[in-house]
C-alpha cells in the first residue's frame, strides 16, 4: 500500500510541477508559452495559437490533453502580454508574421527548443493549431519539423509562392467548415491536391455548416457537431500515431 501511495505521490507532484506557463527569449525579445504534462515522457503536442495569442482557450484546450495523458507545449508567436482584442491589432500582429515567413518559422522553433528544454518528448509529437495557428503548423510542416502529424482545425491553407511540401516528414490532417468564409473550400480543394501530388499521407475532413472558427468554446461560431466530432478523430489519430 505504502509503495502503491508512494507512486501516487510522485505522478501528483510531477503534474503540479510541469503546469504552468513559461517564459523563454526569441532575439532579446520575451514569449510565454503554456506547458502542461502528466508524466514523464507523455507524448506530446505541439499547438499554435488562434489570432488572438495564447489565451485561456488554448490552456482549456491543453488540460483536456492532459486528462487523456498527453503534454502539451502552446507556442508563443506574439510576445509576453501580447493578447490582442481588437481586430486591427489581430489583423497588424498575424499580417506581420505572414509577410514574414523566416521570423515565424524561428519562433515555431523556438517553441520546439523551448519544449525540448522542459523535458518534453518532442520525439513523439504532432502539432496542431488552430485558425492562424492553423497556417502556423502547416508553415511548420513545409519546413521539415520532425514531428509526426500536422493538424490545422479551421486553419490558414493556403501554400505561400515558393513553398511546397517536398520536405514534409509526418502526415496531415485538415479540419475545415463546409461554411468557412474566411478560408474558401477552393483553398481546402488546392491543398489536397498539393499533398496528393508530394505524396503526403493526408486526411480531408470538411463539416457541414460549419463556420470558420468552429471550435471555439462559447463564441457566436461555435458549432457542437463540428467541435466535437473533430475532436474526437483527432484523438483517435492521437492513439494511433504516438506511443504512451
Amino acid at each position: 500500500m505504502k509503495k502503491i501511495i508512494s507512486i501516487l505521490c510522485f505522478f501528483v507532484g510531477y503534474a503540479l510541477a510541469n503546469n504552468g506557463f513559461v517564459t523563454y527569449e526569441v532575439d532579446g525579445v520575451k514569449y510565454e508559452g503554456y506547458y502542461s504534462s502528466p508524466s514523464k515522457d507523455a507524448p506530446l503536442v505541439f499547438m499554435v495559437h488562434d489570432w488572438d495569442g495564447l489565451t485561456d482557450y488554448e490552456v482549456k484546450r491543453a488540460k483536456m490533453l492532459f486528462d487523456l495523458g498527453y503534454a502539451t507545449f502552446a507556442v508563443d508567436l506574439f510576445g509576453k502580454g501580447v493578447r490582442p482584442t481588437e481586430t486591427a491589432e489581430k489583423k497588424k500582429l498575424t499580417g506581420e508574421l505572414y509577410q514574414n515567413r523566416a521570423k515565424m518559422k524561428r519562433l515555431l522553433y523556438a517553441g520546439l527548443n523551448e519544449a525540448k528544454k522542459l523535458n518534453a518528448n518532442v520525439s513523439n509529437a504532432v502539432g496542431i493549431g488552430y485558425c492562424f495557428g492553423g497556417a502556423g503548423i502547416l508553415e511548420l510542416a513545409r519546413s521539415g519539423a520532425d514531428l509526426k502529424s500536422f493538424i490545422p482545425f479551421h486553419g490558414g491553407l493556403a501554400t505561400p509562392e515558393g513553398e511546397d511540401y517536398s520536405k514534409t516528414k509526418g502526415s496531415i490532417v485538415v479540419f475545415h467548415g463546409s461554411a468557412d468564409k474566411s478560408v474558401s473550400i477552393q483553398d481546402f480543394a488546392n491543398l489536397t491536391m498539393e499533398l496528393e501530388k508530394a505524396g503526403i499521407h493526408h486526411e480531408m475532413i470538411t463539416y457541414s455548416g460549419a463556420p470558420h472558427a468552429f471550435s471555439v468554446f462559447g463564441s457566436k461560431r461555435y458549432h457542437k457537431v463540428a467541435d466535437e466530432s473533430s475532436w474526437k478523430r483527432f484523438t483517435e489519430i492521437l492513439e494511433t500515431t504516438l506511443k504512451k
